[in-house]
């Protein structure tokens, strides 16, 4: 029998400095089934507070960078134990920096990622570019497992024009550049559907992030680098997609994904 669930992705930017600003008061409220989270900046999810690494009926599931200290990190938190959890995804830069997560249920395989930022310098630009092409071969081949396949996370690119308020001024700034655009192309023709757009193919101003240096969420004056994407198996499935920009705490803000599974 299927059901309706529901997923948030959500850079927290720092999941102990969220924790102080009522993260857990809305998790509580939202009730979601699965929350996504990245840039945890988590070594040791040990080190953290009870409450954080089991909070309310949820079991969480971890990938930390152990190299570099307060850098990185993804987590899942689950109402509905896996029966694979993955971390290790190869010999390769997608197993690096605490950056990929994958549970795998019965019916759907559920990703979330946060994918490298490019806007350091050039090597870190490179690095971005390289994650993108070995993930988009990853998700082709998982695709052949004829399950739903759901990722999300904060993907560090724009899409198109609509997804940024400023697209001109931005077309050579990292997160923007044609070439990282196209390696969204290659993703949608994968057959991969990014689900916001499935249901406000036309909507402006619906960002998921704003520079605080320049305190632009004031002005709404941001950028569309966080979503969910579904493949096609996948698509007859999806009730409805959302932004939540009125929930403060990180230079992010939620997002979510009704489906019914």
């Amino acid at each position: 029998m299927k059901k309706l669930i529901k997923i948030a992705s959500w850079n927290v930017n720092g999941i102990r400095a969220i924790e102080k600003k009522g993260f857990l008061d809305w998790l509580k409220k939202e009730n979601y089934d699965f929350v996504c989270l990245q840039e945890t900046k988590v070594q040791d999810p040990s080190s953290l507070s009870n409450t954080l690494q089991s909070p309310l009926e949820y079991q969480s599931f971890w990938n930390c960078d152990k190299e570099k200290k307060g850098y990185s990190g993804v987590t899942i938190y689950t109402k509905e134990k896996p029966m694979q959890v993955k971390t290790d995804f190869g010999k390769n830069i997608l197993s690096e920096e605490g950056r990929m997560i994958q549970l795998e249920y019965k019916n759907f395989i559920l990703l979330n990622i946060y994918f490298p930022n490019g806007g350091r310098d050039e090597e870190r630009l490179e690095y971005k570019m390289k994650f993108y092409k070995l993930f988009i071969k990853y998700i082709k081949k998982l695709n052949t497992t004829g399950k739903k396949i759901i990722f999300c996370g904060d993907l560090n690119t724009a899409h198109n024009e609509i997804d940024l308020a400023r697209p001109k001024a931005n077309e050579n700034n990292s997160g923007f550049m044609l070439k990282e655009r196209k390696l969204l192309d290659e993703i949608a023709k994968e057959k991969f559907i990014d689900t916001y757009r499935y249901f406000f193919p036309n909507k402006k101003d619906s960002y998921s992030w704003w520079d605080m240096k320049t305190r632009s969420r004031e002005r709404n004056v941001g950028w569309r680098i966080d979503s969910f994407w579904v493949n096609e198996k996948t698509k007859k499935h999806l009730k409805g997609a959302h932004i939540h920009q009125d929930i403060m705490g990180s230079d992010h803000c939620p997002i979510s994904l009704q489906i019914e599974i």
